[in-house]
């Protein structure tokens, strides 16, 4: 069962919130978010990459950055950037992206459940990008950037969402990337005792986007048990800030590859070894969009190929039948000696939100071949984090990303 419970949440007052909201911290490169800053000076970045507030040649991960970045955040709590809840609640955060919306509850997850494997991961984290967020969370005395959960549809959940999106939202706004977003609050006894019990039967659930976020979390709960050794499990370093989805209403997009040579091999003798491994049929521009699970497009040399994997060389593991997985195994460590894709630096990796051309731009100028992949869906996603296994690195990519600074978590 998941312990997911309501929170007095800090979040931005009603003028000032289109203005806070930002996209996670790890979207922008330094000096993007630096750009980000200057454009907005209210942007959450400010405090979620406080470097931003410095020099160039102050380090990052400077202590002076992580103090800077508290003081930032409290100091627009106190001149009344930020409001308080006065009592616990829930929050309905819905999005909206080229007419496709989806609806969250923003709420605590346990550090207990991600311990004990209620709340599923499907992916490893890094010591090093860890230690950045464990450091702010720390630091800020607070979590400000949600964790992207998902869970099965529930049809008490549904009902409460629906009914309280009758009432008015205390924000609606459209971001400058076209996004729209809106929050209700749930503050009705009736409607938190019915969604706090409805997650209690819920046995699941899945870090769908985040999982450096939730385990810099985690290991600060575990940090602040160490040193308050007479903690009794209703402090709120026991919790972390998420928003919640139902599967239903999600999407994953494409996670696409480009590979800046082709090992050696000339175009036409690289065309036919693909050839003998795949179904390859030439397709034009409009067709070059793989439509099917067990198939991908390849750019190679101003042509689009659609490429089918043969039936048994597709395996039932969960992992290894990922599209992601069969042109790791099938093509790109033997054919074009990629080892580790975490590290090779002859790959990288394009997230579907840049779209296809994307591809075709980057083979005029650093790549020698792309691949456009069909996106991995949700229910592979459970299926893996149920098996208890990990996905190979750039599976999933999901839109739209959740805004940091709507939602603020005080430990």
């Amino acid at each position: 069962m998941a312990t997911i419970r309501p929170f007095a949440g800090i979040r931005p007052c009603q003028e000032k919130v289109s203005n806070i909201a930002a996209l996670p911290y790890d979207v922008y490169n330094r000096a993007e978010a630096k750009a980000e800053v200057e454009k907005e000076p209210d942007s959450f970045l400010k405090i979620d990459r406080a470097e931003t507030q410095f020099e160039d040649t102050v380090d990052t991960y400077a202590p002076e950055v992580y103090r800077r970045a508290h003081d930032t955040l409290w100091d627009m709590v106190a001149k009344g950037d930020f409001i308080r809840e006065e009592a616990p609640c829930y929050y309905i955060y819905e999005l909206t992206m080229d007419g496709r919306t989806q609806t969250g509850i923003t709420a605590c997850a346990s550090i207990d459940d991600y311990q004990n494997n209620v709340i599923k991961k499907h992916e490893n984290t890094r010591a090093e990008k860890e230690a950045d967020r464990i450091r702010h969370v720390d630091c800020c005395n607070a979590q400000t950037g949600p964790i992207f959960l998902a869970y099965r549809a529930n049809e008490v959940i549904s009902a409460v969402v629906a009914k309280v999106k009758t009432e008015q939202p205390v924000y609606d706004f459209v971001s400058p990337d076209g996004i729209g977003h809106r929050v209700w609050i749930i503050a009705g006894a009736e409607d938190i005792e019915a969604i706090q019990t409805a997650f209690a039967g819920i046995n699941e659930i899945y870090i769908a986007d985040g999982h450096h976020r939730c385990a810099s979390a985690v290991r600060v709960g575990q940090m602040r048990r160490e040193t308050h050794p007479d903690y009794d499990g209703t402090e709120e370093f026991n919790y972390f800030l998420s928003v919640l989805f139902p599967d239903e209403e999600l999407m994953i997009l494409d996670y696409n590859r480009v590979v800046k040579d082709l090992n050696g091999m000339t175009p036409e003798a690289f065309l036919a070894k693909m050839q003998e491994l795949f179904t390859v049929t030439a397709v034009s521009k409009e067709d070059r969009k793989p439509e099917k699970t067990g198939t991908f497009s390849m750019y190679l040399e101003g042509q689009w190929y659609l490429c089918e994997v043969p039936a048994d060389k597709i395996p039932t593991d969960p992992v290894k039948g990922l599209d992601v997985s069969l042109l790791q195994d099938l093509l790109l460590t033997p054919v074009l000696a990629i080892g580790d894709p975490k590290t090779d630096p002859r790959i990288d990796f394009v997230g579907g939100i840049r779209g296809l051309d994307e591809l075709e731009r980057r083979c005029t100028l650093d790549a020698a071949v792309a691949f456009a992949m069909y996106p991995t869906s949700i229910a592979q996603l459970f299926a893996v984090a149920d098996a208890d296994l990990l996905m190979p690195p750039k599976s999933t990519w999901f839109e739209p990303k959740l805004r940091s600074g709507i939602f603020i978590h005080e430990i």
